[in-house]
């Protein structure tokens, strides 16, 4: 493949077509957007040019990668691009009829790769009279750093789409996994607690954001706390996909918005980009300062969330989503998990995990705190994973 398509200009459009651009492609970048069209030049030159300034890319390889990257003005000007990889609104009506448009200007032989996040790949590809040539490709933000790839065929794609999009993706250097499309492939369904389950114990009163945060970096090791991440993610972006994920679920109370959150949407306290969001920021810097969290809170907050995480994965597994392998490398390469779930299960004990679940169950009553058939299961035979 040596042309390509990006269509949308934003932060995962660009990084996209950055990537490409870099591995020798010509790239051909549309959006319908005058102004998102500049914004994109702008950011990718002071970009390349820091890199340079840092070092780590020669003066005369930033400006040939610049060089290869063409902002076009119309979708008509990909008539020649091997594959095209969409990065625009979560919609499915605007990314499946985008899909069907493309369909009469790319070639016959063209791949149309979707970028979405939570979306169904197979109702995406089925606005197109030749679905077979659809596929997911999930990247992760910002692309440029992130190392993982989601691959998400839909049930009408090609043995060799879906071989030629992986084989391609991974020759930029990319790790890629496989997942089921299912709401919201691994990594936005395996993470939603970790989001999910701060937020409860927040609006029960059990614990501030702080603490919550400072548990979760201190004691669990993650680089960033759920609200910080939040904040960082922005309330209006990371609710939707919550949102979503939720619906596609048929409201499935595990995977329940929170009302704290949607009131943080709709006051406009997005998190950083806002200057608010559960944290105060000023300059982009957060405002808070440590807090002294006592054990027993500590203990509940870390065995609620990892609980929560960990039953998730392995319901994932159980529900064929994708392969131990996969779901371990997409949450420690995809989010920069510490470490693998499945493994971190085997660390504090399935029954652990298992007393935990049906502890909170017993309490409120909910389907949100049932445990994975699975992980019944491997605590019953006394198996661990990867044994």
């Amino acid at each position: 493949m040596k042309k390509v398509g990006v269509i949308g200009a934003g932060t995962m459009g660009s990084g996209i077509a950055q990537i490409a651009a870099s591995s020798g492609h010509e790239v051909l970048l549309f959006d319908m957007h005058v102004e998102a069209r500049k914004r994109a030049r702008d950011s990718l030159l002071k970009i390349l040019n820091r890199l340079v300034e840092k070092g780590r890319l020669e003066d005369r390889d930033a400006k040939a990668i610049f060089g290869r990257i063409y902002f076009v003005d119309s979708l008509d000007s990909l008539s020649e691009v091997d594959i095209v990889f969409e990065a625009i609104v979560e919609n499915l009506e605007i990314k499946g009829s985008l899909f069907k448009t493309l369909e009469g200007i790319v070639s016959k032989e063209a791949i149309l790769a979707t970028n979405t996040s939570s979306l169904s790949v197979s109702a995406i590809a089925a606005f197109c009279n030749d679905s077979s040539r659809c596929i997911g490709a999930h990247f992760f933000n910002p692309p440029p750093l992130m190392k993982l790839v989601e691959i998400i065929p839909a049930k009408q794609s090609s043995k060799d789409v879906i071989i030629n999009t992986k084989k391609l993706i991974e020759s930029w250097g990319k790790l890629t996994v496989t997942a089921k499309d299912t709401p919201g492939f691994i990594v936005n369904r395996v993470a939603r607690p970790f989001y999910g389950e701060a937020l409860r114990l927040f609006e029960e009163g059990l614990a501030s954001p702080q603490e919550i945060d400072q548990v979760i970096k201190t004691r669990a090791g993650f680089r960033m706390g759920p609200f910080e991440l939040m904040d960082y993610i922005g309330h209006d972006v990371n609710y939707k996909v919550t949102e979503t994920v939720w619906k596609a679920f048929y409201n499935d109370p595990r995977y329940k918005p929170s009302f704290a959150q949607k009131d943080l949407v709709s006051s406009g306290y997005l998190g950083r980009k806002s200057g608010r969001g559960f944290y105060l920021y000023k300059d982009g810097k957060r405002q808070s300062e440590e807090v002294d969290v006592p054990q027993e809170k500590s203990d509940l907050i870390y065995n609620r969330i990892l609980s929560m995480l960990i039953n998730e994965a392995v319901d994932a597994l159980y529900y064929d989503v994708a392969s131990a392998e996969d779901i371990e490398l997409a949450m420690t390469k995809g989010v920069n998990y510490p470490k693998g779930l499945l493994e971190w299960g085997n660390s504090m004990g399935l029954q652990t995990i298992v007393n935990t679940l049906d502890a909170l169950h017993e309490t409120y009553r909910e389907g949100r705190y049932r445990a994975s058939p699975l992980l019944r299961q491997m605590v019953k035979e006394g198996k661990q994973f990867f044994a």
